[in-house]
């Protein structure tokens, strides 16, 4: 695949995926959309890769949302099912995705790093919802997550004043897992990926399934409906689940599969 708008490198069983649009601060239009809904279909397609991380291209923007100036021009908007960047309305990928974000995630920015399970940003991260500043609202996700992620509160003090919020605010308001200098942002990201990776990526899906799928419904719905869900069913199927305790009987580490 010819990749215009975006970079991806592979590491062993981890994805990084670099928003690739500085001369925008990363922000993104129809064609960038589409090109990352392949780029993140062929992530959840592929069986040798297990966790990715997603970025931007530079030092100064994860990703300043919806190209405002490419829509202002007459630009088409929309995007794929997998929605903004590919990610905020992909609800079927088990497998974790990290955000490392390195300097302002706005608006849609910002909902591609709540999409994600992690965050761990740069000490100069800005994150915001300004929709409401130019007419819009924050509707690929971040109306939604937000409330979910931080609480009603909270969420409304953001979204409602379209302010914004430092990395360091963020970690305390509970939606950063991390900050970190800049120059240690992507190894700190991988570091996450790497212990991510050590686990069995069966019990990782079926662990992720289980919590989004959990959170739509009651405590005691979900946990007598869990073992129905696809992913668990798999990793109860799974040459990990026998490997993972003989591994352990045998006071070795495990060689995991995925499979």
């Amino acid at each position: 695949m010819d990749l215009k708008f975006s970079k991806v490198t592979r590491k062993g069983p981890i994805t990084t995926v670099t928003l690739s649009r500085p001369e925008v601060y990363n922000a993104l239009h129809i064609d960038a959309h589409f090109e990352l809904n392949k780029v993140f279909d062929d992530f959840a397609a592929d069986p040798e890769q297990w966790v990715a991380i997603v970025t931007g291209a530079g030092d100064k923007a994860f990703c300043a949302g919806n190209d405002l100036k490419w829509q202002a021009a007459g630009g088409k908007r929309g995007w794929d099912k997998g929605g903004f960047a590919g990610l905020t309305s992909r609800f079927d990928c088990d497998k974790p995705i990290i955000a490392a974000v390195n300097g302002v995630a706005m608006g849609g920015g910002f909902e591609v790093a709540l999409a994600c399970d992690l965050i761990i940003a740069s000490d100069n991260a800005t994150f915001a919802l300004p929709e409401p500043r130019v007419g819009l609202a924050a509707l690929a996700g971040g109306l939604q997550r937000l409330p979910r992620q931080i609480g009603l509160k909270r969420a409304m003090g953001m979204i409602l004043t379209a302010r914004h919020v430092s990395a360091k605010e963020g970690l305390e308001l509970g939606f950063v897992n991390e900050v970190v200098p800049l120059n240690q942002l992507m190894e700190t990201a991988e570091r996450w990926a790497e212990t991510i990776a050590k686990n069995s990526p069966m019990s990782i899906r079926a662990s992720k399934q289980a919590i989004e799928k959990g959170l739509a419904v009651s405590l005691e719905q979900a946990m007598t409906e869990q073992r129905e869900y696809p992913a668990v069913k798999a990793m109860a199927a799974s040459q990990d689940y026998i490997e993972g305790p003989k591994a352990f009987s045998e006071k070795r580490a495990p060689k995991w599969v995925g499979k």
